[in-house]
């Protein structure tokens, strides 16, 4: 038996049925065909499948779909502005903030959230801001200059 839900994704509305246990991280990728939003531990612990619900940055896979009925929800598919990027891919892109890339889409979002909540932020407060999204490739120097240096250039946008 499925429930109905209405959500707003990036700026567009839809209505899906979908069963009661539907992750929202599973409602994106598969109904909906956002694969940006990356699916890692599913436990909360890596923050690959972090995205914007109602402004707040949150982890779709300790989401359930139902629980985003009537949400205003922003993926890495709805940062980009036009086919411009916005000013925290853009860099991630010059600072080389990524290396394989699968946490990329998590960590721009969680790094796009604490740069609107904090556009002075600290290297300390970047650091701190990002300790729930984990990268096995990086080192994490370059991500921490990508997120100072899209904050120095108002990447909150």
């Amino acid at each position: 038996m499925g429930i109905t839900i209405s959500v707003e994704v990036n700026g567009t509305t839809y209505e899906r049925e979908v069963e009661p246990r539907t992750l929202l991280v599973h409602f994106l990728r598969e109904e909906l065909r956002l694969t940006g939003t990356n699916v890692g531990c599913e436990t909360s612990l890596c923050g690959a499948c972090t995205v914007h619900l109602d402004g707040l940055a949150v982890k779709s896979c300790t989401q359930l779909a139902v629980q985003a009925d009537g949400a205003k929800i922003t993926t890495i598919e709805g940062l980009a502005d036009n086919g411009s990027l916005h000013p925290m891919q853009q860099a991630f892109w010059d600072e080389h903030g990524l290396q394989c890339g699968y946490c990329t889409p998590g960590m721009i979002m969680a790094a796009t959230k604490l740069v609107e909540d904090n556009p002075d932020a600290s290297e300390d407060d970047i650091r701190h801001g990002l300790k729930g999204n984990l990268c096995r490739c990086t080192g994490y120097q370059n991500i921490v200059k990508a997120v100072a240096s899209a904050a120095k250039a108002g990447g909150a946008r």
